[in-house]
């Protein structure tokens, strides 16, 4: 089928249309290409997209209307997935405009172009950041999630809120997707294992913060790319079952569905790090520091709901996906 992602030059959404091209979809890219970070990277994963039959590039702003509205009338595509958007936490404290922009302004052009294009399944990225100051571990999308502690989370949340409406009204099926710390190769430069990679072969110390108390449910990229395409297949029907007496944050009347897409098993920063040690074969020189504003302190997803209906199921261990992205770091960057 025609499928349309939007994050394409980016981590997640480079890695999903090599998987969806692989099975035979044709895929129209939609990404920017911004400078939030190193731009050569995100060409180098267009490049190899670029030579694979199959793969249309569409360079446009989500907050483009005009131009959103053209990629959909021109292509029709059947189903949509939507991970383009102003990532990081802590960006959200310096630049907190460029998450309205892309995040809000530029999710409702994507849920306006579904609409009126008759998409049949529209599956967008969420973030375990909504879960903010909760502290009951681990996180459900059947909890409350009122209580975001930065931008980018609140901007995630509205995304939840502004799809389950289309849903609503509209009769668009959509699915959002929490998730909770991905990483692997062809990784974002400014998530910690990317930084603390490139310091470490440098001798240069790492920023560790919260005093490496920090436990992440690490996510590899192959099995966050397994559950998008287990869940894009999987239409977003509603909850006959679903009772606004005792409503049901994960699921609705209308064909709306939340899922956690994370390891379910949270590792502790120093344990990640250690392993990052043996791999590179260097110890890190450590600056521990306290948590930082809009951080948590950790991540645990409950998968069980993405287990039953799609069949998901995590198997890479991060002593396997470690080694995977520093074998592939130093191929791309060239370093013995």
């Amino acid at each position: 089928m025609k499928i349309l992602v939007t994050g394409t030059a980016g981590f997640i959404g480079s890695h999903l249309a090599h998987v969806l091209l692989a099975r035979g979809d044709e895929v129209v890219g939609v990404d920017n290409v911004n400078d939030y970070y190193d731009v050569s990277l995100k060409e180098a994963r267009l490049a190899r997209l670029k030579a694979i039959p199959g793969f249309t590039e569409a360079r446009v702003s989500l907050e483009d209307q005009a131009s959103i509205n053209r990629i959909f009338a021109d292509h029709q595509p059947r189903r949509v997935v939507n991970l383009a958007a102003q990532a990081g936490v802590r960006y959200s404290l310096v630049n907190p405009q460029a998450y309205i922009d892309a995040n809000l302004v530029g999710f409702c052009n994507i849920l306006e172009a579904c609409r009126h294009h008759a998409v049949e399944h529209l599956v967008y990225a969420s973030s375990s950041s909504v879960y903010g100051a909760n502290t009951s571990m681990p996180f459900s999308v059947h909890d409350n999630v009122d209580h975001p502690v930065s931008l980018y989370a609140a901007s995630k949340k509205a995304n939840e809120l502004m799809a389950h409406t289309y849903s609503h009204l509209f009769g668009l099926p959509t699915t959002g997707l929490r998730f909770f710390t991905v990483y692997g190769p062809w990784g974002r430069p400014d998530m910690a294992l990317f930084l603390f990679t490139k310091s470490i072969l440098e001798g240069k110390p790492i920023d560790v913060f919260n005093y490496g108390q920090h436990r992440r449910d690490f996510t590899y990229i192959d099995d966050i790319v397994e559950g998008v395409v287990r869940t894009l297949d999987n239409i977003a029907k509603p909850n006959p079952d679903w009772s606004g007496d005792h409503p049901d944050s994960g699921t609705s009347k209308a064909p709306y569905r939340l899922y956690n897409i994370g390891n379910n098993q949270p590792v502790e920063l120093m344990r990640f790090i250690e392993v990052l040690e043996q791999n590179l074969g260097k110890t890190a020189e450590k600056n521990f520091l306290p948590m930082q504003q809009g951080d948590v302190p950790a991540t645990y997803a409950d998968v069980d709901d993405l287990i039953r209906d799609v069949g998901y199921q995590p198997k890479t261990t991060i002593e396997t996906g470690i080694a995977r992205f520093v074998e592939w770091y130093k191929a791309y960057y060239r370093q013995a």
